[in-house]
């Protein structure tokens, strides 16, 4: 289910837009975000999706030259576009520094801009465009430093760095199948061979 919004929104509007969005009762499983003015409610992922959420966060974790927390589930919220309220959005990982620890005390939706918050990460479904798109530019808004994308339609991994408050500037791409070197304070190349 997918809710538009095209026009600039007034104040009034944009309060409705989120009381409406807030109040959703979304089936079990189902995800529900608020995307530079978008309404997206999206299925359970398939098992290829999680499969790479799983490889992912096992060599993360194992390898890593820092520790880190991380959710699969943390609600962010991150600048909206031009004229559109802050987005509401639950990337597939979120990756924070365990020293800052953003998560112990935070609300439901965690301002992005928190400087604990070191990766997302998104794994492409059935509507790729939005994690290409206006997922990686409210990250990029946000100052989030890295933005790991797995593109499965187009079976490659990039790494979105260098936030500049509107976009990435640096990006390291690979075919599924080559390793991805991801700088500090991860440290490690990440093992792709497993996504496609």
């Amino acid at each position: 289910m997918t809710v538009m919004v095209h026009e600039p929104l007034s104040h009034e509007d944009t309060d409705v837009l989120l009381e409406g969005f807030l109040a959703l009762e979304t089936p079990e499983g189902f995800r529900a975000e608020l995307i530079d003015g978008e309404i997206v409610v999206t299925p359970p992922p398939l098992g290829g999706h999680e499969r790479c959420i799983g490889q992912i966060l096992r060599q993360v974790i194992r390898y890593s030259a820092t520790e880190f927390e991380c959710s699969c589930n943390k609600g962010l919220r991150v600048p909206g576009a031009d004229g559109h309220p802050d987005s509401r959005v639950i990337p597939d990982i979120t990756f924070v520094s365990i020293e800052s620890d953003p998560f112990r005390e935070a609300e439901a939706w965690m301002p992005a801009e928190n400087d604990g918050i070191v990766m997302v990460v998104e794994v492409t479904s059935s509507r790729p465009r939005r994690d290409r798109e206006a997922k990686r530019a409210g990250y990029a808004r946000a100052g989030i430093s890295f933005y790991l994308l797995v593109d499965r339609e187009e079976q490659t991994v990039t790494l979105f760095r260098g936030p500049d408050g509107t976009a990435y500037r640096h990006t390291d791409q690979v075919p599924f199948g080559k390793a991805l070197p991801l700088p500090e304070p991860f440290e490690i190349e990440l093992d792709t061979s497993g996504f496609a």
